[in-house]
């Protein structure tokens, strides 16, 4: 093998190994009890691409009537992304559902783009007052709320996260958890469905609580 031949195979050899090493591994992820397949997602709310996945993940759990599971991601180079999350899980804690959690998750997401770290409280603020939920001077005395997100970010580090959004279709088989990671979200549904064929789940039988 000529010298050529050899340093071909050797950056063919790192590449291949090199995307094995960088795919996710959500086998230790499980959907919430009572449900067969579920998805989750990772997210950073200063995350552009997250703010364009974010609804297209909820569309598809409502057609297919599975779960959602959110996890935060916030990545070091986005001021404001921490903070946030710090006001979303405050959200979270105003009923069992997370539903204003979610609307907050949203309502961030659609004005991203005009938001600062200066800002965020404005916005925040604005928030709280159309959805009649007052802020206390502190939203996180105990600090619980931040340990909830590094314990996620630990979380996503664990699982071999690269990047925000990850999407993941779980399901409820033994260990290891089956899943797939959504790259092209236009498989969406059908990676949800093919799921749920292998799970032996239908939308009828699939749960439609959510989780954090």
């Amino acid at each position: 093998m000529n010298w050529q031949l050899r340093l071909s195979f050797v950056l063919s050899a790192i590449m291949t190994f090199s995307g094995l090493a960088f795919s996710a591994d959500a086998s230790s992820l499980k959907p919430p009890p009572g449900a067969k397949v579920a998805l989750v997602m990772f997210e950073d709310l200063e995350c552009p691409d997250c703010a364009r996945a974010y609804p297209v993940v909820w569309e598809a759990a409502k057609a297919h009537h599975i779960p959602v599971v959110l996890h935060d991601f916030p990545l070091p180079q986005h001021p404001w992304s921490f903070d946030a999350a710090l006001y979303a899980r405050f959200f979270d804690t105003k009923d069992k559902s997370h539903k204003l959690g979610d609307k907050f998750r949203g309502y961030i997401f659609q004005n991203q783009p005009q938001i600062t770290k200066d800002n965020l409280l404005q916005y925040v603020q604005k928030f709280a007052d159309e959805n009649k939920t007052p802020l206390p001077f502190a939203i996180d005395p105990k600090g619980e709320l931040k340990d909830k997100i590094n314990a996620d970010r630990d979380l996503g580090q664990r699982l071999g996260l690269q990047h925000t959004p990850t999407i993941f279709v779980i399901g409820s088989g033994g260990p290891p958890t089956p899943y797939v990671e959504v790259g092209d979200r236009s498989q969406l549904s059908q990676i949800i469905e093919d799921m749920q064929k292998k799970m032996g789940a239908t939308p009828e039988h699939s749960a439609s609580s959510k989780g954090h």
